[in-house]
């Protein structure tokens, strides 16, 4: 595909929109913000009209960016419904429409896809299996996604955290500040991805000739919550050995969680994209920008 000269972006005011839309107005991106308000992704004749709208106001190539996501995984659970509807018809009708229009599509998918069971990263052929409701609906989303717009891309990334909307780093910072120890689970691996730098990357690919298909997408490296949550501490100024490492089956909760969920960014890199900075660095860089974000009070 051609690089993109205007960009719409659906979920804009969520945790990663609101990055993808401040990188995409940096680089003198022309974008259009939406949020659930402005476009309800299940709505098909909305979807319809809003990027038809969209595709006349852009004289050269143009690319939707869908971050919208129906996000609570332990909710999914008895709420499958409207995950679905979210999660796979909404991207299925942004598919469709935008290949009808001549758009072109990226789309933001998940590490929760996979079964959880692998010893090394994921590549983005390797079989999916996933085991949340969560899981089912984001991988329909990917297929339906591809099945209407073989040209688009679809994304997959994993725990991913930023500065605005709610996410581990704050929740990690909240109770640090009420309680003396913190019990994180430390059987569960992955790789924490910084809203600014998978926010670079989108836009990078947005602007880059890049062949349709599946990308994976996160910082580098790997840890698990507990890990995590030590070098949340760490940016804190406190004592990382206030956090204990405790297992799964000690802490349940209503949907699984992939034990592995690190994917690959080999096939990101053979693209010509360039590769996200170690997750650590990503931390540091995070709290050195927004320091109130993440500090509880």
């Amino acid at each position: 595909m051609s690089a993109a000269s205007r960009i719409l972006v659906t979920g804009a005011f969520g945790q990663l929109g609101t990055d993808v839309v401040a990188a995409a107005t940096a680089a003198g991106v022309a974008v259009t913000a939406l949020g659930s308000g402005d476009l309800d992704i299940t709505d098909s004749i909305a979807v319809q009209r809003m990027l038809a709208a969209f595709a006349d106001s852009a004289p050269e190539r143009a690319v939707v960016i869908n971050a919208a996501a129906y996000t609570a995984v332990d909710d999914a659970e008895t709420d499958r419904e409207r995950a679905f509807a979210i999660n796979a018809d909404g991207p299925g009708q942004l598919a469709a429409a935008a290949h009808r229009l001549g758009l072109g599509l990226i789309h933001v998918s998940t590490d929760y896809v996979f079964p959880g069971d692998a010893k090394r990263p994921y590549r983005t052929d390797d079989p999916t299996g996933p085991r949340s409701v969560y899981g089912a609906s984001k991988l329909a989303g990917e297929r339906r996604v591809l099945e209407a717009h073989p040209e688009a891309h679809v994304v997959r990334t994993a725990w991913v955290w930023g500065a605005a909307g709610s996410n581990f780093v704050k929740t990690i910072a909240r109770l640090a500040a009420s309680r003396p120890t913190l019990r994180v689970v430390d059987d569960q691996r992955g790789t924490p991805t910084y809203t600014v730098d998978l926010a670079a990357g989108l836009l990078e690919l947005a602007v880059t000739p890049v062949p349709g298909g599946l990308l994976h997408a996160t910082n580098s490296g790997e840890t698990t919550w507990f890990g995590f949550a030590r070098a949340i501490l760490a940016q804190l100024g406190e004592d990382p050995d206030r956090v204990q490492p405790t297992t799964t089956a000690e802490f349940p909760r209503p949907a699984p969680r992939p034990a592995y969920s690190v994917l690959s960014g080999a096939e990101w890199v053979a693209a010509g994209l360039a590769p996200l900075r170690p997750w650590s660095e990503a931390l540091a860089a995070g709290f050195a920008a927004s320091p109130d974000a993440f500090r509880a009070g």
